[in-house]
């Protein structure tokens, strides 16, 4: 049943692909449920039920022709905000290229897909200076693809770049899976959403989560993480994305929105707003009237 919302909602994260394009590494026959090609016709009518407007589309292999391939599809759709690309921020040619894919309108940010490198503290050892002033001068926007281990050199980066918006996809990956309040990951976790909460340039994802816990999640099984960022990052640097088609390998697009709906309901009319939309659009600079979100627009 679509719900009736008096504010405009965006999916602040959700994924296009397809296998056949062949630069995904991660996405292998072995993913079954995601092994085919996923696209705009794919998601609307999940949209439309959830009473979701628009999306921020984000990269999911690391090339720069994905990212072309993702800019295509926004020029022909509308229901695509913003992407989220990828570029390599360590070539001596990265600002050029930036320079030429902010020509796109709705190139919003980029993702280096921190999770996956194998040195954890890439993002802050390497030379990717030029890069990073290049997306400050765009201004363009940073995703941040980490788990809890990687805190302490993103904190090494905010502190060199505190010009550029940042923001922490899937709240970090916590450790669901684990137990909550108590356990040890859960601990780690915490300690490093609370450190990088410190800097007001740094955002945050309630999205991902589905995904980290076990089969059979509920509500209780989310509720302390979604607590513990709403309490570290409040409801003004929180934005819900659904992690969509990554979603479908434990859940689904009506069942994760309408949870974060339940979890969030204690929150006032505007903080939800913020939260499901507004948020998204200040973050992203996306091309939206504000007066269709109560958040961004206080006389309205």
């Amino acid at each position: 049943m679509t719900q009736d919302f008096s504010y405009e909602q965006i999916d602040a994260h959700q994924h296009y692909w397809d296998p056949a394009r062949g630069d995904y590494g991660w996405l292998t026959p072995a993913l079954s449920t995601l092994y085919r090609r996923f696209a705009p016709d794919d998601l609307a009518p999940l949209r439309a039920q959830c009473g979701v407007a628009r999306t921020v589309l984000v990269q999911a292999a690391p090339t720069v022709e994905e990212t072309r391939y993702l800019l295509d599809l926004a020029r022909h759709d509308d229901s695509i905000a913003g992407v989220v690309g990828w570029v390599p921020l360590d070539d001596p040619h990265a600002p050029d290229l930036i320079a030429e894919l902010a020509s796109e309108p709705k190139l919003r940010a980029v993702r280096p897909m921190l999770q996956d490198l194998p040195d954890d503290r890439w993002i802050a050892t390497a030379n990717i200076a030029r890069g990073v002033e290049a997306l400050i001068a765009h201004d363009l926007a940073f995703d941040a693809l980490i788990f809890a281990r990687h805190a302490e050199a993103l904190e090494t980066f905010l502190m060199r770049y505190p010009a550029l918006r940042v923001v922490i996809d899937h709240g970090a990956k916590p450790p669901i899976r684990d137990g909550a309040e108590g356990s040890p990951g859960f601990a780690a976790w915490s300690r490093a959403i609370t450190l990088l909460a410190r800097f007001p340039q740094v955002h945050c994802k309630v999205s991902g989560l589905a995904t980290e816990a076990a089969p059979g999640w509920s509500d209780d099984t989310i509720r302390p993480f979604i607590a513990h960022l709403l309490a570290s990052f409040g409801a003004q640097r929180l934005m819900w994305g659904s992690d969509w088609p990554v979603l479908n390998l434990n859940g689904d697009y009506a069942r994760w929105h309408a949870c974060a709906q339940r979890l969030l309901a204690h929150l006032d009319v505007r903080e939800r707003a913020a939260i499901f939309g507004g948020n998204a659009a200040a973050f992203y600079r996306l091309n939206i009237d504000p007066a269709a979100n109560p958040a961004a627009n206080p006389a309205g």
